[in-house]
């Protein structure tokens, strides 16, 4: 490959090889090479993440670009079983910007940061002339204080379940018709949350966590698939244990999508102790948007690396990571 190319960004197979094959080439230390959702640092008391955020449209329904940015840097440091406490925020607007939509984007970034209990520290803001950006990016980064050592995706083992809190896809749907301009009819709607209250619930009910992974740019089917290659292990999930919304099944039918890859931002996995399967699911269903909340996945020490899917009609096929132009922009 001579040029970057939007499948880069995927989240898939591309987006892999140029992490691996440029960042990790210069940037390779013993801390990136566990790929977290966050770094753990500091002899294990802190957690460290960054995102940028260039999701168009900038409004959708269910949030908006400052809800996205807080939600998805918070949520990373969630994944590592720690608490949200200081954000950093840049932005890079295009002149011309419309003030009262700044206004209600920074405003929805303050309502996700009080959700979970953290604080803008530090920022940046640039300003760049019309059509040197697509009229506002915004990175965040955040540090978190560990809740629970040792919550990591290269741990995962036989003893061990896969449970999702939640439907699938809803965000990539989501943004993919509003960008389109498709009406559909329904309350298809960004899955967009600040998951910490989640996590910290689980916490709080001592359940023994192995795993976390919220299931972003490459959906649910680059998060197995990464998990799988990172613990050595072969995942075995059930088709018909994965909960879908009619309205995404129904985008999904329309344009030839598959749900498992599609973005989300408030939907994770949860690799866990089998004995606590019930337990886990109980406390996930006390949240509202997750009464789908569901156990979907076996280890097995077949398959290493690898992701088998199982159909309701018995037959088995390799569930591969993404690849290609997925939907470019969902966050």
């Amino acid at each position: 490959m001579k040029n970057v190319t939007i499948a880069c960004g995927n989240g898939g197979v591309e987006n892999n090889d140029l992490i691996q094959k440029v960042f990790y080439k210069y940037f390779k230390n013993d801390i990136l090479e566990k790929n977290e959702d966050s770094a753990i640092i500091d002899s294990g008391k802190l957690a460290f993440s960054t995102d940028s955020f260039t999701v168009s449209p900038l409004f959708f329904k269910g949030g908006d670009i400052g809800k996205l940015a807080i939600c998805g840097t918070c949520n990373d440091i969630a994944m590592m079983g720690a608490k949200p406490l200081w954000v950093s925020c840049a932005v890079i607007i295009e002149e011309g910007f419309d003030m009262k939509q700044l206004d209600t984007i920074v405003s929805s970034m303050k309502k996700e940061l009080a959700i979970n209990g953290a604080k803008v520290v530090c920022g940046d803001t640039k300003v760049v002339p019309k059509g040197a950006v697509d009229k506002i990016f915004i990175n965040t980064s955040a540090v978190g204080q560990v809740q629970k050592k040792g919550i990591s995706s290269n741990n995962i083992s036989k003893d061990d379940i896969i449970l999702i809190n939640r439907d699938i896809g809803s965000h990539g749907a989501t943004i993919f018709t509003a960008r389109e301009g498709m009406d559909m009819s329904g309350s298809l709607q960004s899955d967009c949350t600040s998951l910490y209250p989640q996590v910290q619930a689980l916490l709080d009910a001592n359940i023994d966590i192995t795993a976390l992974r919220d299931a972003t740019r490459g959906g649910v089917s680059a998060s197995l698939n990464e998990w799988a290659k990172q613990s050595k292990i072969g995942i075995v999930v059930d088709e018909s244990s994965i909960p879908i919304k009619d309205e995404v099944q129904g985008v999904c039918e329309l344009l030839g999508f598959e749900a498992v890859n599609l973005a989300n931002e408030g939907t994770f996995l949860l690799a866990i102790n089998n004995k606590d399967e019930e337990k886990a699911l109980e406390v996930l269903k006390r949240f509202d948007q997750n009464n789908k909340a569901a156990k979907i996945a076996n280890i097995t020490d077949e398959h290493i690396g690898k992701v088998v899917i199982q159909s309701s009609y018995g037959t088995k096929r390799y569930l591969e990571m993404p690849s290609g132009e997925l939907l470019p922009r969902i966050c």
